[in-house]
């Protein structure tokens, strides 16, 4: 029983059903819960029936409350709506909160600051060791090379995606945008379609491919006169990210209130 108790939201979707396993398997934690949508035909049901095996002992329930709070980890690949929701309560139990949920908007952004002043997020977009290396490189690259080395950030992901760009090619964008001395906000150009015109210097680009069962490929194209520099990282399982997830809240448990990431995981800050 000293081992952290963990809750996983989004039980019946892939990532979920990765982690109930990944969690199950582990002897650094326990899975204390399962969460999922109201909707699910997984309500009510023991976690490990539910994805085809032996009983786990945890029912999958929609109301999270009681769950989180005999809980010390939830970790979160759901919504938007529901990560801000989740925020609150894991807040309220002081639980160490890991969000893999992309697609976030400033205002869910707010919520979950606000949360973290009360316990620990550990907030990325990516949660795999090499992306987050690759992170680190583009910061550098862009640091290195001047504002006539155009950006762009390529991503491509399975069709079932519903957010673009991806929150990988975002934490990318930042990291570049950094590396000059500026947000992503002031070089971020819109998505290119029809007559766009010549493109303005410094600015950074993105595109999104969405088709067959991609997991996950993300290049950095630097180009300029002459020459390019291609950045890349390509994702051939998703147990990367439930592995960086679960390694996520194990490191957050004697960590105080506040926002984290992935580099202050792996100690890449």
């Amino acid at each position: 029983m000293d081992k952290p108790g963990i809750v996983v939201a989004g039980a019946s979707g892939r990532m979920g059903q990765m982690l109930i396993q990944l969690i199950g398997d582990s002897d650094q934690a326990r899975l204390v819960g399962a969460v999922d949508r109201p909707d699910s035909p997984w309500i009510g049901q023991d976690v490990g029936t539910a994805m085809g095996g032996a009983a786990m002992g945890i029912v999958v329930t929609d109301d999270p409350i009681e769950v989180i709070a005999g809980a010390q980890a939830v970790i979160d690949f759901t919504s938007p709506a529901a990560t801000v929701a989740l925020a609150e309560l894991t807040a309220q139990a002081r639980a160490v909160h890991v969000i893999g949920t992309t697609g976030l908007s400033e205002g869910d952004l707010k919520h979950i600051a606000a949360a973290a002043r009360h316990a620990p997020i550990i907030r990325a977009g990516n949660m795999s060791l090499g992306v987050n290396l690759l992170v680190g490189l583009t910061r550098k690259v862009a640091a290195a090379l001047g504002e006539d080395w155009d950006i762009d950030v390529v991503e491509a992901h399975h069709r079932h995606k519903v957010d673009a760009p991806s929150g990988t090619a975002l934490m990318l964008g930042e990291a570049a945008a950094e590396g000059r001395g500026k947000s992503l906000d002031d070089l971020r150009t819109p998505a290119r379609e029809g007559i766009t015109g010549a493109r303005e210097e410094g600015s950074i680009g993105f595109a999104a491919i969405r088709g067959g069962d991609v997991v996950g490929e993300h290049d950095v194209i630097f180009a300029a006169d002459g020459e390019r520099v291609v950045l890349r990282h390509l994702a051939t399982d998703r147990a990367i990210f439930a592995r960086g997830a679960l390694r996520a809240a194990l490191w957050g448990q004697d960590k105080g209130p506040g926002e984290y990431d992935m580099s202050d995981v792996l100690g890449l800050g």
